[in-house]
């Protein structure tokens, strides 16, 4: 039997099994995106074809509804202020009362087209009236109360930051538990957003008291993705707290398997860079994988949630919430047993170089820059260093490196430290023994006319890195892609096995 085909049975038989009866139920999340397509989601992931036995079983946790989010905090990508942004820098109301009063408009814009029946759509309608005014009254009477000098607004700042968040899962959960329960299905919202609630649980026992009289076998619960507990999630994962709260639940209601549907299948690479006809479903990985996904910032799931799950043995599968015919990837924690190269994928950073002609010899250096750089919160990718050269490639905005650099030329005032934009393009893989990846992938990149200003193999096996100009990234990913994935297959088709097996 072949490597692919033997694949294709192992695929076969999990996704088997996972469908059987009587072997326990699943935890599955829906991301923002995919939710905005809630009327497509009834047809395929949530009801479909499915009879009384596979309707249940299930539990789903779901995002805000796509864009919601970044009008309640702020935009994710672009950094433009929602509520929350506008409230923090607010001397009076008017700035964040406009964005929330815009909130709620677009809340019911998102009823108008999810609910074709007028009452439901009242439902939900009062629904954000309700939350929307809570927290409105909330906020002007925090206000209020931090005008006296004895209380401070930045001592409330997350706690603000954390209702603002849950405004969203609960009115998307509200909205999917209406459209469920309209088509004859046992749907229940579950709210774990914490609203006018007095108690501080921790996070497990808030999802221990919601779930406490819920049967499985015969509702369907639909759960926020937020969940307000003693920790703070969004203190610890800022905008990550729905994978979270997913992968803590099925670790703790002992799930079979957690489920990630997203609006594309994992794949070994973009297909809108690479494109869809040369890029292939990975079908099956590693937690390692998706830890140097995470790591690259193409999360197939959180790495704190990943840890979750693989610590509780649960496997993880990442399918297209679109074609619920596919069994999508599975990550688990089992090596594969060949090595090949799963997915290529680039990151922008910046490198952060500090050269002291000194240093040599001298103890100390590398930790005062991590601590400068801990302190400024900003996210290491990767690093390289020599003698009297300590290089950080870093993701963060061109404000806090400025100030970065401010404080590392304070601290040794005769070294030189620069930045500069470049990119990460990573081969990553299970196993890559054997395949020669940074000599194939130097080659590649030389054969594309894209210089490579360094390289770097943890030894690991997992991933090889190569660090290029910041305007190479696209055209580096579809040469490596090319290289290791099409080529590769081309190969594995034709019978020749030189590059997957290369000594």
């Amino acid at each position: 039997m072949t490597d692919t085909a033997a694949r294709k049975t192992l695929e076969t038989d999990t996704e088997d099994a996972s469908r059987a009866p009587g072997m326990g139920h699943t935890v599955e999340k829906i991301g923002g995106t995919s939710m905005s397509r809630a009327r497509e989601l009834i047809d395929t992931i949530l009801i479909g074809d499915r009879d009384e036995d596979t309707l249940y079983g299930r539990a789903f946790v779901v995002s805000a509804f796509g864009g919601v989010t970044n009008l309640l905090l702020e935009d994710k990508k672009s950094g433009a202020p929602g509520v929350y942004a506008l409230f923090a820098d607010a001397d009076e109301h008017h700035g964040w009362i406009e964005a929330l009063d815009g909130v709620a408009r677009a809340m019911r814009e998102i009823n108008a087209e999810m609910f074709d029946e007028a009452a439901d759509r009242k439902d939900a309608d009062d629904f954000v009236r309700e939350r929307i005014e809570g927290a409105r009254g909330c906020l002007i009477d925090l206000q209020r109360l931090c005008s006296y000098g004895h209380f401070h607004l930045s001592e409330h700042m997350q706690t603000i930051r954390e209702l603002l968040a849950g405004l969203g899962e609960a009115h998307s959960a509200t909205c999917l538990a209406l459209m469920l329960r309209r088509r004859g299905v046992n749907a229940r919202a579950v709210d774990l957003s914490g609203w006018r609630d007095e108690n501080q649980p921790t996070l497990e026992q808030r999802i221990e008291e919601a779930f406490d009289d819920i049967d499985l076998t015969r509702e369907l619960p639909i759960v926020t993705g937020y969940a307000q507990c003693r920790e703070g999630l969004m203190r610890e994962y800022d905008r990550g707290y729905s994978e979270v709260t997913f992968a803590v639940l099925a670790a703790q209601t002992q799930a079979r398997e957690a489920i990630i549907h997203k609006e594309f299948h994992l794949s070994s690479a973009d297909p809108r860079l690479v494109g869809e006809d040369r890029v292939r479903k990975i079908g099956r990985t590693n937690y390692d994988v998706a830890d140097q996904l995470s790591n690259m910032g193409m999360e197939a799931i959180h790495p704190n949630a990943a840890k979750t799950l693989r610590q509780a043995g649960v496997p993880l599968r990442v399918t297209n919430a679109f074609e619920p015919e596919d069994p999508g990837t599975l990550i688990d924690a089992e090596p594969s047993e060949s090595s090949s190269v799963e997915l290529v994928t680039g990151l922008p950073v910046t490198s952060l170089e500090l050269f002291e002609q000194d240093m040599v010899g001298v103890k100390g250096y590398d930790a005062a820059i991590l601590e400068v750089l801990t302190r400024h919160q900003v996210r290491i990718v990767s690093k390289t260093s020599n003698a009297n050269t300590i290089v950080h490639h870093v993701e963060a905005p061109l404000k806090i490196l400025r100030r970065v650099e401010k404080d590392l030329k304070a601290r040794y005032p005769s070294a030189r430290v620069t930045s500069r934009r470049a990119s990460i393009v990573s081969v990553i893989g299970r196993d890559l023994s054997g395949l020669r990846v940074p000599l194939n992938g130097l080659q590649a990149l030389d054969s594309a006319g894209i210089e490579v200003i360094s390289s770097q193999d943890t030894g690991r096996r997992v991933d090889v890195q190569f660090i290029i100009a910041a305007d190479k990234m696209d055209a580096a990913i579809r040469a490596l892609h090319a290289r290791f994935c099409e080529d590769a297959a081309a190969d594995s088709a034709s019978g020749d096995t030189t590059l997957s097996r290369a000594a």
